[in-house]
């Protein structure tokens, strides 16, 4: 049973048995590649574990770089964050600019300019002091940029180099120039009539009441050399121009009247001659007219400290006669032998310059200017800047009226090809090209609005009020001006400007250089009830049936102190005549009696007269009760129109009746009196 039992099959063994009884070498050749599988397997959990640990660490490294950067934008965005709250603007600070930075409206913050007692418009600047106060009130920081000096853009904008006057150091490259006379002194003393001998001209024929008004440049020849001569005025309003013909200048002649002396005008031209430090030479014209004294001349020249050779110092006196001619040639010689004592030199080639000396407006060229070339040579063609203004040298005529093509250093000409009409005064430079001459004008005119603007209009309440009560009393002339040259404009306004009065203010409408112009006669009807004033020039066809059309008055002056006495007469002619009360006689009241229409004043005439036709007043203990006009004067029962000192009458006063004795009746009358300035 137990061998049955034994040998009884097992039906899982031969399962068993199968697998265990597979032949050795199989099971040996299996285990081998059990064995190289699981080694292979195990390299490979390695290199997958090695390219997890490399992917982590590559992994840290970028959200290391990743927290860098996020750190990084958000330290940006912290900075731009406070940029934001900087406000930066170039002056002017103008308001509307301000608050667009600002992020508020114009009239918000005119609001809180008003409370700093600041009162201006959108467009007008403030002072950067003022900007950083409002900034700081809305959590700002105000931050002015710089801009580079003398050209009104920032150091980053600059590009065109401000031209330079250079000193050539270079001896060879120097060459004499010609010398530039100045004749100086008061008006009416021969300076043109001298000029005219040496021009063989009669350049005062042509000049309004004989006198210049202008500065005139002239060239002429003496023993084959140029010499250039300026012809400044006389008249007292023209100090500007005389002091920019001593500026330019070599040589000063200053001219003095045998028969007439040193007057205001002489004094002036020599302080403007002292200031420049031009060497001097007396001419002492007029000496073949009657009551002619050249040695007290001389006592007057020492007075002013000229001291004459003759009487020991080292200024030069000639006695000459312009219209004879007499010491004419003389006073030339010394003029050349002076000029080769200042060796006079300049560089034909060097960069050219040259000195605005007056400037006008021509019809059929426009903005012209009558220059001296200081060094250099002007062409035909060559850009230039001359104040704020670019242009190019379309054309030159010399002092005769001919077109030349060239100008050398000393010679006076005239230019043709400015783009606007330039300041007497300004320094016309050659550029490079056109492109830089119009850059640089860009920037220059942008400084000049910079400068116009930096400068706010500051007004406070009180004087706001004081305009509104007092600026209707005060009466203004307008006036539209317009002369023949730039240099007369600003005599001629600076002389209006200069009348002292605080009755009537003056205000020029315009002021410029040209011919009388339908737009001007516009200008003057169209609200601004202006009166057109033209110097030494003309008006225009249009203009002149425009004014009749419009009713504008314009007036023509060709001697400029009639010009300035007309407008003193209108100020004065604006004015509305003072009333003067003056006291003619005094009544005292006697007795007071009934009349059918009231009662009347039986008076006695203590002082003076009274008459009927007159004002008169009560005085009751030096006090008026009543002022009127006088209705009944009578004498006895005759009605009479005046009573004299010494004797009785009746008065009665319009309706008056409460009379009482021991009044005084006061007689007066009333006087327009024109007024004066």
């Amino acid at each position: 049973m137990a061998q049955q039992n034994n040998n009884t099959p097992n039906k899982k063994k031969p399962t068993l048995d199968l697998i265990a009884d597979k032949p050795a070498n199989k099971r040996a050749k299996k285990g081998g590649q059990a064995s190289r599988a699981g080694h292979h397997k195990k390299h490979i959990n390695q290199q997958k574990r090695e390219a997890l640990d490399i992917f982590a660490e590559e992994g840290k490294k970028k959200t290391s770089q990743v927290v860098k950067k996020a750190n990084e934008v958000e330290a940006v965005e912290a900075d731009t964050a406070s940029d934001s709250k900087v406000v930066s603007l170039k002056p002017p600070i103008v308001v509307g600019d301000l608050a667009e930075k600002i992020g508020l409206k114009p009239f918000q913050l005119m609001a809180d300019l008003i409370k700093l007692e600041v009162f201006v418009n959108p467009t007008q600047a403030i002072e950067p002091d003022i900007a950083a106060v409002i900034c700081d009130k809305y959590g700002f920081k105000f931050e002015r940029e710089k801009r580079q000096k003398g050209t009104g853009v920032t150091k980053k904008e600059a590009s065109v180099k401000e031209p330079k006057k250079v000193v050539e150091q270079d001896q060879g490259k120097l060459e004499l120039r010609s010398p530039i006379i100045a004749f100086m002194g008061h008006v009416d003393h021969g300076k043109t009539t001298m000029l005219d001998y040496y021009r063989k001209s009669r350049i005062t024929v042509g000049e309004a009441g004989g006198i210049t008004q202008g500065i005139g440049a002239y060239k002429v020849e003496h023993e084959g050399k140029p010499v250039t001569f300026l012809d400044t005025p006389g008249h007292a309003i023209f100090s500007g121009m005389r002091k920019r013909g001593a500026a330019i200048t070599d040589i000063v002649v200053l001219v003095v009247a045998a028969d007439d002396g040193i007057m205001p005008q002489t004094k002036e031209a020599i302080k403007h001659a002292k200031e420049a430090d031009k060497t001097i030479i007396v001419a002492i014209n007029k000496c073949d007219s009657q009551g002619a004294d050249p040695m007290r001349v001389m006592g007057q020249l020492m007075e002013n400290d000229i001291t004459p050779v003759d009487f020991g110092g080292d200024v030069e006196c000639v006695q000459v006669s312009a219209l004879k001619g007499d010491g004419m040639e003389d006073l030339l010689g010394l003029l050349a032998l002076q000029a080769e004592v200042l060796e006079l030199q300049a560089n034909p080639k060097a960069n050219a310059r040259a000195f605005v000396i007056e400037a006008e407006i021509k019809e059929g060229r426009g903005p012209t200017s009558t220059v001296i070339v200081e060094d250099g040579t002007l062409k035909q063609g060559m850009p230039f800047i001359c104040g704020p203004y670019a242009g190019k040298i379309k054309g030159m005529v010399n002092d005769k009226g001919e077109r030349i093509k060239e100008a050398l250093p000393g010679s006076p000409v005239e230019v043709l090809g400015f783009n606007e009409l330039p300041n007497v005064g300004d320094d016309l430079v050659e550029m490079k090209n056109d492109r830089e001459a119009k850059k640089l004008s860009d920037e220059r005119l942008g400084a000049d609005r910079v400068n116009r603007l930096s400068t706010p209009q500051k007004m406070r309440l009180e004087d706001l009020m004081t305009m509104a009560y007092e600026g209707g009393d005060k009466p203004t002339l307008k006036i539209i001006l317009k002369t023949d040259v730039q240099g007369s404009v600003q005599a001629i306004t600076g002389a209006i400007e200069d009348i002292e009065t605080s009755k009537v203010d003056v205000k020029f409408v315009t002021a410029a250089a040209g011919a009388i112009t339908e737009t001007d006669v516009v200008m003057a009807a169209s609200g601004d009830d202006a009166v057109i004033i033209g110097f030494n020039t003309k008006v225009d066809a249009k203009a002149a049936r425009a004014a009749k059309k419009e009713g504008v008055q314009i007036k023509l002056y060709s001697i400029v102190y009639e010009l300035i006495d007309q407008v003193r007469d209108a100020m004065e002619g604006m004015l509305e005549p003072e009333v003067r009360e003056t006291v003619i006689g005094k009544a005292t009241v006697r007795m007071v009696f009934k009349v059918h229409k009231g009662k009347a004043a039986g008076s006695y005439v203590d002082e003076g007269k009274v008459k009927r036709t007159a004002h008169a007043r009560v005085l009751r203990g030096g006090i008026p009760v009543f002022d009127g006009k006088m209705s009944t004067l009578r004498r006895f029962q005759e009605e009479v129109d005046e009573i004299k000192f010494g004797t009785e009458c009746g008065i009665r006063l319009g309706s008056f009746d409460d009379y009482e004795e021991n009044d005084v009746i006061e007689c007066y009358i009333l006087e327009n009196i024109d007024q004066k300035l």
